[in-house]
C-alpha cells in the first residue's frame, strides 16, 4: 500500500506529531508512506495530480531519527504521481495558514477533491472536509450535545449573551485550532471584556460558548475511527486533558497534561449521537473534545494524542488506524468505484 500523508509543510513537522507517527506506523507494516506539504502538488495539463513528496526507507526506533531522515539529506524526494497512491491522508491543520498563507488554508482540501475524483481514496473526506474549514461545522451536530453557542463580530449581542450565560463564557476565534486566541471571561474580566471582543473579532468572527460545569478539570479527547469511539482489548482511544494552572486552554502543546480516563455513558452517548453526521461526511479518523454531555471541538482534519494514548494504556493506536486503511484499499480492490469516497472513508 502506498500512502501519502498531506501536512502544512514537511519542513515544519515535529516528531511526537500523531502523522509522524502513523508515517512510521504504516513503514512498520511494510508500506510506503510519504509526506506532502500543501504548497507541493501541481496540476499537469494532461489531467493527472503530481506532487514533491518524501520519505525514508528502513525502521525507525524513533520519531526524531525517522523525521530526521525524511528532512534531511538521507530522504528520498521524489515527484509523487497522486494516482498512484492507494491512500492521501489528509492531516494538515488549515487554521494553521489563514495568517501567514492564506492561499493554503483551503489548497489541501482542493487538491484532495482532485484526487478522490481520480479514484485515490482520501481520509477524512475532502468534500466533508471542505464544509469544516472553521467551527461553524460544530453548529450542524445535534443541539443536544452542544453547549449554548453564540458566532457573532458584533460587540453589543456578544455582550448580552455573555451575561444571559451568568457572566462566563468562553471566546474564541471562528477560525483558529490549538487553543490560540481563547479567553474565559468571568466576573473579574467584565471590565475587558469590549478588549477581548475586539481582539478576536480584528481577525473575524468570535464563537462565544457558555462555560460548562467540569471544564475547571478539562475536557476528555476521545478518538472516533469509522464513526465508532476507538478502542482495543477494553481500553478507548482517549485521555483527560487538563488545563496548565490557571490557563482555562486544556491543549497539549499549550503546557496542558494528560492523564488516563475511564469514558462515561454520557460521553459514549455523545459519539453515538455525533456518528451519524460523521459517517455521512466521511470523516475517518477524528478527535472529539467533551466536557461531561457536552462537545467542546470536533476535530477532523489534524487530530493529535494518539502517541499519549499508546504510552497511557499499551494499545498500538496509530497501528489501528493503518489497519483500517489496509481494509479500505482491499474494498476499493474488489468494489471499484461502486463506493464512493465518503461511504468507503468510514466502512
Amino acid at each position: 500500500m502506498r500512502i501519502g500523508f498531506v501536512v502544512n509543510d514537511v519542513a515544519t513537522e515535529r516528531p511526537e506529531f500523531t502523522t509522524t507517527r502513523l508515517a512510521m506506523a504504516a513503514i512498520d507494516r511494510g508500506h510506503e508512506a510519504w509526506l506532502l506539504g500543501v504548497g507541493d502538488f501541481s496540476h499537469d495539463p494532461s489531467g493527472w495530480i503530481a506532487a514533491r513528496a518524501r520519505t525514508a526507507s528502513g525502521r525507525h526506533r524513533d520519531g526524531p531519527a525517522f523525521l530526521a531522515d525524511v528532512q534531511g539529506e538521507r530522504g528520498t524526494e521524489t515527484r509523487l504521481r497522486i494516482d498512484d497512491l492507494d491512500v492521501l491522508m489528509m492531516r494538515n491543520d488549515p487554521s494553521e495558514d489563514v495568517t501567514d498563507r492564506p492561499w493554503a488554508a483551503t489548497s489541501g482540501v482542493l487538491f484532495g477533491q482532485l484526487a478522490a475524483a481520480r479514484g485515490v481514496l482520501v481520509a477524512n473526506d475532502p468534500f466533508g472536509l471542505a464544509n469544516a474549514l472553521n467551527k461553524t461545522y460544530f453548529q450542524h451536530f445535534p443541539e443536544a450535545v452542544r453547549p449554548k453557542t453564540l458566532i457573532s463580530r458584533d460587540r453589543d449581542t456578544i455582550t448580552e449573551f455573555v451575561s444571559d450565560v451568568g457572566g462566563r463564557a468562553v471566546l474564541k476565534p471562528l477560525q483558529g485550532s490549538g487553543g490560540a486566541g481563547v479567553f474565559l471571561v468571568s466576573d473579574e474580566e467584565a471590565p475587558n471584556l469590549n478588549q477581548i471582543i475586539d481582539a478576536i473579532s480584528r481577525d473575524g468572527y468570535v464563537v462565544a460558548q457558555e462555560y460548562l460545569e467540569g471544564a475547571d478539570d478539562g475536557d476528555v479527547r476521545i478518538f472516533v475511527l469509522n464513526g465508532e469511539a476507538m478502542q482495543r482489548d477494553g481500553s478507548f482511544a482517549a485521555f483527560r486533558r487538563t488545563n496548565a494552572g490557571s490557563d482555562l486552554r486544556s491543549n497539549m502543546h499549550v503546557g496542558g497534561e494528560a492523564e488516563a480516563v475511564e469514558l462515561t455513558d454520557e460521553m459514549l452517548e455523545v459519539v453515538r449521537i455525533v456518528r451519524p453526521k460523521l459517517l455521512d461526511d466521511g470523516m475517518f479518523l477524528v478527535g472529539l473534545d467533551v466536557v461531561g454531555s457536552r462537545l467542546m471541538e470536533v476535530n477532523v482534519f489534524s487530530p493529535g494524542g494518539l502517541g499519549v494514548v499508546e504510552e497511557l494504556y499499551g494499545i498500538p493506536a496509530n497501528e489501528m488506524v493503518i489497519e483500517s486503511l489496509e481494509r479500505k484499499v482491499e474494498l476499493r480492490r474488489q468494489y471499484g468505484s461502486d463506493l464512493g469516497n465518503a461511504q468507503l472513508a468510514t466502512l
